[in-house]
């Protein structure tokens, strides 16, 4: 598919928008598909950008020059956040619209979105779904490699993924000077990729990694800040029990945690479950970014039962969805328990047992049991919610 236009799910905005993705998801080439006829300033152009660096008078020159109501695309904003100061004038004396690309939401959480509250929306473009992909989706793939298109369309996967991470050591957190101890924070990453699908414990963490527990909280910011990983927050309902409080963390591509962890070749059994849990959390993650999926969504455990949980909980309005997420060909009862715990939840409207399997069926106490193939179509064709 190298050099092959994907389609993709997400379509923009008429107004002014942010649009952030971790590195090598395809901004740039989305954003000349979309809006070729846009003016575009890329500030990783070292010239360009040590130019707006030092003044940043001049990026306003440079706008002058632009029609008035023109689309302007700036590359890599994050870089020279101050420039943001412009954006903001020149959307309201110029009625210009803005597309304001980045890899890094670190730099804009510190200081100047502020400044374009209301005026600028924010847009995220993911690794690819198999609803952009289509007949050259295979999850094998995905979950070997991953489905950032950079490492997707790459003549050597395993070869670009290497470089990736690389990359975004070098780039991402040592020259934008993120941490002060780069060995730690080396140490930390594959440390971090053993939690992929895991409930977070910062003090494990800490102790695997060699730093303090208050490092290990600023690196996961970090990564969550670059656009590699997420947190899903436990819900507490109080369903009779009492329910554990730690979140879940999990990375945005399946490849990264391999390449992180230097785990080549197919998965291992081991690791099936994780990685499927792992898809799953990022195929409802970007559906609901690109199609409105749910308003929130959790995972649920009972603090006292180590074996019954709820992978993802989503909520729409007051209604519920439970889907348990297993990486394995046929479906059990033991891997029903959390479904059946979570039975009484008022509003719940679907709960469903995601397999890798070809058979579909329905328990006798109202439990879908679903090949992954039904939920992609589902979540794709916008019939999850019953």
């Amino acid at each position: 598919m190298a050099g092959t236009y994907v389609s993709r799910r997400l379509k923009p905005p008429r107004q002014s928008f942010f649009l952030l993705g971790p590195r090598g998801s395809g901004k740039s080439t989305w954003v000349r598909h979309e809006l070729p006829d846009a003016h575009r300033i890329d500030l990783l152009d070292e010239a360009v950008y040590h130019a707006y660096l030092a003044r940043p008078g001049q990026f306003a020159d440079a706008l002058r020059a632009v029609r008035p109501g023109t689309t302007v695309i700036v590359d890599e904003i994050q870089r020279v956040p101050a420039l943001l100061n412009e954006v903001h004038r020149f959307i309201e004396e110029r009625r210009m619209r803005f597309v304001l690309c980045g890899s890094s939401a670190r730099k804009l959480k510190q200081r100047g979105t502020n400044l374009l509250a209301g005026r600028a929306l924010r847009r995220q473009l993911h690794p690819f779904v198999p609803a952009e992909l289509r007949e050259a989706f295979d999850l094998d793939a995905a979950l070997t490699c991953g489905t950032l298109p950079v490492i997707w369309q790459a003549p050597s996967r395993w070869e670009a993924l290497v470089a990736y991470v690389q990359l975004y050591v070098k780039e991402e957190v040592q020259a934008e000077a993120l941490v002060r101890n780069l060995p730690g924070f080396v140490r930390f990453l594959p440390v971090a990729a053993l939690f992929h699908g895991q409930t977070l414990n910062a003090a494990s963490l800490a102790r695997d990694a060699g730093v303090s527990r208050t490092t290990v909280t600023g690196y996961l910011e970090i990564l969550e800040d670059t656009l590699l990983a997420f947190r899903l927050l436990p819900w507490e309902g109080r369903l009779r029990v009492r329910e554990r409080r730690h979140p879940k963390l999990f990375w945005i591509d399946a490849g990264l945690v391999r390449a992180v962890k230097r785990q080549r070749g197919a998965p291992s059994p081991e690791e099936q479950g994780a990685l499927f849990e792992g898809w799953i959390a990022n195929l409802l993650r970007i559906h609901n970014d690109y199609d409105d999926l749910f308003d929130e969504w959790y995972y649920w455990a009972p603090g006292e039962a180590v074996q019954t949980e709820v992978d993802f909980l989503l909520r729409r309005g007051r209604d519920w969805i439970a889907i348990e997420a297993k990486g394995t060909a046929r479906a059990d009862a033991d891997q029903l328990r959390g479904l059946r715990a979570i039975e009484d939840l008022n509003g719940i409207r679907r709960r469903i047992l995601v397999h890798r399997g070809s058979r579909r069926m329905a328990t006798a106490d109202g439990i879908d049991v679903w090949p992954v193939e039904h939920l992609m179509a589902a979540v794709e064709g916008g019939t999850l919610w019953p």
